[in-house]
């Protein structure tokens, strides 16, 4: 063959990306490695969101690297600073040098004969396509579609004289000075364009369908900020770092074993935020239990500061039509806009929409088991970085590289050149669970047919416990009797 090839590629350049690179090269310095971007940059999120007030709703000693210490005051970031974080960490560790631009991956063959991945990759900008070969793979292109997000359909759209726009793809010259806004939604993307907004429309209005749990917190951690100041900025990442999982790790087990005191909980701060007289049960109580969809974050009460001010507000209503002016709701009210703003969710997109197959055979995901929320049953070296759910993204990011490293340097050990899930017919058989449990937000639910199934227990689950996790990953069985490693090295007589 005369394909390029490589002992791993990994896909994507975002903060899943940059990070599962720097851990290869530390942890396995003598493989060969690209990473392939489809975008003309670096960053993933952080990069294409460029929306007002774009920012994390995780600590930034959370969604930070593990080996790289958040150095800022901010621990709730702008995407700014969050993209200069990625750009540094891939320069520090020459890992820009690795990146491959403009190279969108949309096929993928394993040969069982060749011990290798075959990629179909397209040139952005051009027609162009060509071909590249590697042993293990790494996915590491998030869960969304950089494309497009998620639209519903509207009645009325096009009647509607002013303009539309998804926060996905922010036109830098919009214009919302002295405007009448309406923002369709009540996610993170939501509750930070509202108050980012709302300093300079004539007013903004969140019109939700249904309400959000949120909490207010400062967007500067004290603690953080004052051990930097006597410590090591690594030992003082590190405290701030543990200090931070054990507390989203309790908070979230509370939500779990006492939903009601929770809701309790949330529901007393947002009513001392708005007062006695809001009407918090209609627009900050939801139908469901708190972290059944993620609690959305208001640094320094800011959508509370703004509702206060009288510069904003929420509508909790279903939208019965788009008009020339605005939107007619359900209700019979009507929202004078002019601009709408649909911060209506991601599209989520498996497996960077890559067409996979195996020896020939087409790869359904959605009819695969998940071997430890990172690998599917029947396909070899592939490995997938989906993070939690119910805490930061990189936590989890950070683990499966390592496991990645772990992996390929135990193959190395035992002359194999190739891994695959390999479940018995009992385990197929029963794996009825969906991949991601106990969550009811919008863009899993909707493609939770794609994604692999769930055993009830063993290495047939998708993990969503750091803890847990950090012990099993790090220090747990490679040679499980779940892998099979086979395909041996060849060698010259």
């Amino acid at each position: 063959m005369n394909s390029e090839y490589f002992d791993v590629v990994i896909v994507g350049a975002g903060l899943s990306g940059i990070g599962a690179a720097c851990h290869l090269q530390q942890d396995c310095p003598d493989k060969s490695y690209v990473i392939l971007e489809g975008r003309d940059s670096m960053g993933g999120t952080w990069d294409l969101f460029r929306y007002p007030g774009i920012r994390s709703d995780s600590d930034m000693h959370t969604l930070g690297y593990n080996f790289k210490p958040w150095k800022e005051s901010k621990a709730i970031a702008d995407g700014p600073a969050i993209l200069k974080y990625i750009e540094e960490t891939a320069a520090e560790h020459n890992v820009d040098e690795h990146i491959r631009f403009g190279c969108r991956v949309v096929g993928a063959s394993w040969s069982t004969e060749n011990a290798a991945w075959t990629l179909e990759i397209r040139h952005a900008g051009s027609n162009r396509v060509e071909q590249l070969r590697c042993n293990m793979l790494l996915m590491c292109s998030g869960y969304y579609n950089y494309e497009h997000g998620y639209l519903p359909e509207f009645p009325g759209r096009d009647r509607f004289a002013g303009e539309i726009v998804h926060p996905q793809f922010w036109p830098e010259d919009l214009d919302y000075a002295g405007k009448k806004v309406v923002v369709i939604g009540s996610g993170a993307t939501a509750m930070t364009l509202v108050p980012e907004m709302a300093a300079d429309v004539e007013h903004i209005t969140m019109l939700q369908r249904s309400p959000t749990y949120v909490i207010s917190f400062p967007d500067e951690d004290w603690i953080a900020n004052a051990l930097r100041a006597i410590l090591p900025a690594r030992w003082a990442y590190a405290i701030t770092r543990w200090k931070n999982i054990t507390f989203q790790t309790f908070t979230y087990g509370l939500t779990r074993t006492r939903p009601g005191m929770m809701k309790r909980f949330l529901l007393r701060r947002v009513r001392k935020e708005l007062g006695a007289d809001y009407p918090v049960d209609k627009h900050f109580t939801p139908a469901y239990n708190p972290w059944d969809q993620r609690l959305c974050l208001v640094p320094n009460s800011d959508l509370f500061e703004a509702i206060r001010s009288g510069k904003a507000s929420v509508a909790t209503d279903t939208i019965d039509t788009f008009t020339a002016t605005g939107i007619r709701l359900a209700s019979g009210d009507e929202l004078e806009a002019d601009i709408i703003v649909t911060a209506t969710g991601l599209d989520l997109l498996v497996l960077g929409g890559v067409d996979f197959d195996v020896d020939g055979r087409p790869v359904d995901f959605g009819k695969t088991v998940t071997y430890l929320g990172m690998m599917s049953s029947g396909v070899p070296n592939l490995v997938s970085t989906f993070g939690y759910i119910n805490a930061s993204w990189t936590l989890r990011a950070d683990l499966i590289a390592e496991y990645f490293c772990r992996l390929v340097n135990h193959m190395d050990a035992v002359g194999a050149r190739q891994c695959t899930p390999t479940p018995g017919a009992d385990v197929e058989a029963s794996a009825d669970r969906p991949y991601i449990m106990d969550f009811s937000s919008g863009y899993i639910q909707r493609v939770l047919d794609q994604l692999p199934k769930q055993h009830i227990d063993g290495p047939w689950t998708n993990p969503q416990d750091y803890k847990r996790d950090r012990k099993l990953f790090r220090k747990g069985e490679i040679d499980d009797g779940a892998l099979l490693f086979s395909n041996e090295t060849r060698r010259c007589a």
